[in-house]
């Protein structure tokens, strides 16, 4: 599969207003990351002062997760949840057109031999949706250059080209993209030693999963991650991508491949995946995606958590 490729239909008049918005995006993103992080903070804290789905979302996910916190440290959290995901937006610019060298400033790699020392079976970066994505599938390219991303296609092209382009443009030049339902052509990729960003935090229903325990909670669950390694032969190596305090950039540590990693039990492979997720959500758990209807699948007869 070619690297992202530049098409004369994105030049089509209905793009124009995209091609602008994208624009001023990219001029703010040039400012100092000191203004960008008080921009995203102000961004979020006027988001959260209103009341949306979203926030109703965030706030019934920590509940559920969290049943031991009070109602003022569950308020602060979702706050704080709204913070990041108005640096979040700030991030995509940064992640996307700030060059190599000035991002490479802002991150600090442990763990890079984790994938070196598989590379030759394809490598699984199993990570989760925290709201430093972008960041973190940056920074994966610039610490291996053997890694591969994946993006869902969206409905703008324009946003669909510059998100495909973007999530690999650390890379040294010979990296490729995979939309997250091309599974041909992911296997592929790691069947020949590539590496592979992978989140199974989220709900896709039980067409390709079922349900496992996530903070106590039955939880659709993808199982994606233990047929990949099973078809690929790839290992499985977790990675984080930690927001640090101020301006101190971010933290990305590359873990240990998985030990006995498929066990061939579906269950006991889904929860074990759910396990590792809770532990990476606990390292920084206002920077998790709370947004996202964790729980929108429901055993049968079960109530919808989500409803008014």
């Amino acid at each position: 599969m070619p690297t992202i490729q530049f098409r004369a239909g994105l030049l089509h008049p209905k793009n124009w207003g995209s091609w602008c918005l994208f624009g001023v995006w990219w001029l703010i993103s040039q400012l100092p990351f000191s203004v960008l992080l008080s921009l995203g903070e102000s961004i979020g804290l006027l988001a959260f002062k209103f009341t949306s789905s979203r926030k109703s979302i965030a706030e019934r996910n920590i509940e559920l997760c969290f049943p031991n916190l009070n109602p003022q440290e569950r308020h602060k959290m979702v706050r704080d949840n709204f913070i990041n995901l108005g640096i979040a937006l700030m991030e995509i610019g940064i992640a996307w057109w700030w060059s190599k060298k000035r991002f490479s400033r802002l991150v600090e790699i442990e763990g890079a031999e984790n994938l070196t020392n598989v590379s030759k079976n394809g490598v699984l970066l199993l990570g989760i949706h925290y709201t430093t994505l972008e960041i973190g599938a940056a920074a994966a390219t610039t610490a291996y250059d053997k890694v591969d991303g994946m993006y869902r296609a969206h409905g703008n092209p324009v946003y669909d080209f510059l998100q495909a382009r973007g999530r690999v443009s650390k890379s040294c030049g010979n990296s490729r993209v995979f939309e997250r339902k091309d599974v041909r052509g992911c296997l592929k990729a790691l069947r020949n030693g590539r590496a592979l960003w992978y989140g199974p935090d989220q709900d896709y229903g039980l067409g390709s999963g079922l349900f496992a325990p996530f903070f106590g909670i039955q939880a659709a669950t993808v199982n994606a991650t233990a047929r990949f390694a099973q078809m690929s032969g790839a290992a499985i190596v977790p990675f984080t991508h930690i927001r640090l305090s101020g301006t101190k950039g971010y933290k990305v540590t590359f873990y240990p491949a998985l030990n006995n990693f498929p066990v061939g039990d579906d269950l006991e492979d889904a929860t074990a995946i759910n396990k590792l997720i809770e532990e990476f959500i606990l390292l920084k758990p206002e920077q998790y995606l709370w947004v996202h209807r964790r729980f929108k699948t429901r055993p049968e007869g079960e109530k919808d958590f989500y409803s008014p």
